[in-house]
């Protein structure tokens, strides 16, 4: 993506995360008292503006799609604030939230479970705009039309099931149920994971293009850093729940400083044997378990700033 595309990103954000924790309890034993507690997010704070891409990257089992469901408050966070267009959304209105998730939608992993088998693809599309009650039957079905048209695929699409189509066409089927209430912000959850790499393209394409168009801001959350440096304009790496680097793509993947960061650029392949990175570690097999003792207290590190748009946390 070009950089100059930053200069276009507006100052003021559309998402605030601060000191956001999400923790689950684990309980056992005949009175189901709490044994342990995982956590999940620790102290994690970024901002999202709007018609930039962030992405989240990290193993799994680091936090990152535990931030996406505390942020649309399908996981309740312990602390912390998530405020969204100056709204804050932990603690809000019934009402608060509705409009959030009006313009805050999520395009999942998976595509084949994300769609309803029963369901023609017309009704996938069409049922959210009815939830929100966006329009009469007749401009409900120009609207389908309109959303496939948006992510390539043809009007006769809209009478199949979703067992007809491939991967990569359930999730433009996803993105384009995705944009029927003309959001603000997309989380992207993996979104390219279970695709091949030619798909991987498109799909990534496809939301590059959207972006361009209509300005969306997008949380792209992902293990790939290969996919990561295609698309994203800054990029915060995450490590058993916290943030341990966050910058300007250019500048994590030229000059990565954390230890983890630096493990995670050394999975990119690079055909050239001249541009492979000298002296990155190697990814390890074992990743630390997030999981506590009731009474665990975590100590959370300071960031240390390295340039105007890159921190660090201290390790």
């Amino acid at each position: 993506m070009n950089d100059a595309a930053m200069q276009n990103i507006a100052k003021a954000p559309l998402v605030e995360v601060r000191n956001l924790i999400t923790r689950f309890e684990l309980k056992g034993g005949l009175l189901g008292r709490t044994t342990g507690r995982v956590h999940a997010v620790e102290s994690v704070s970024f901002d999202i503006f709007p018609g930039e891409t962030l992405a989240l990257v990290g193993e799994s089992g680091c936090g990152k799609s535990t931030v996406a469901r505390s942020i649309m408050q399908l996981d309740k966070p312990q602390s912390g604030s998530i405020r969204y267009d100056g709204t804050e959304l932990i603690g809000a209105s019934r009402a608060a939230l509705t409009r959030f998730r009006r313009e805050a939608q999520m395009v999942f992993q998976d595509p084949f479970s994300s769609l309803n088998p029963r369901m023609t693809i017309e009704q996938a599309l069409i049922d959210p705009m009815r939830v929100h009650r966006a329009g009469r039957t007749k401009q409900l079905r120009e609207r389908a039309v309109d959303l496939l048209a948006r992510v390539n695929l043809p009007a006769d699409h809209l009478d199949r099931y979703p067992h007809a189509f491939s991967g990569g066409q359930r999730q433009r089927i996803c993105i384009a149920r995705a944009l029927a209430l003309n959001p603000r912000l997309i989380i992207a959850d993996e979104a390219v994971a279970s695709l091949d790499v030619t798909i991987q393209a498109q799909v990534i394409n496809l939301l590059m293009d959207l972006q361009r168009d209509i300005g969306i801001a997008i949380l792209f959350i992902s293990h790939d850093m290969a996919v990561v440096e295609r698309i994203a304009h800054r990029v915060a790496v995450m490590y058993l729940g916290e943030i341990v680097e966050i910058g300007d793509r250019r500048s994590v993947f030229n000059n990565p400083q954390h230890p983890y960061t630096k493990k995670l650029l050394s999975t990119v392949p690079v055909a050239d044997p001249a541009r492979r990175p000298i002296g990155r570690e190697p990814m390890s097999d074992e990743i630390p378990s997030a999981v506590r003792a009731p009474d665990f207290v975590p100590i959370h590190l300071p960031m240390n700033q390295i340039s105007p748009t890159h921190y660090v946390r201290q390790s």
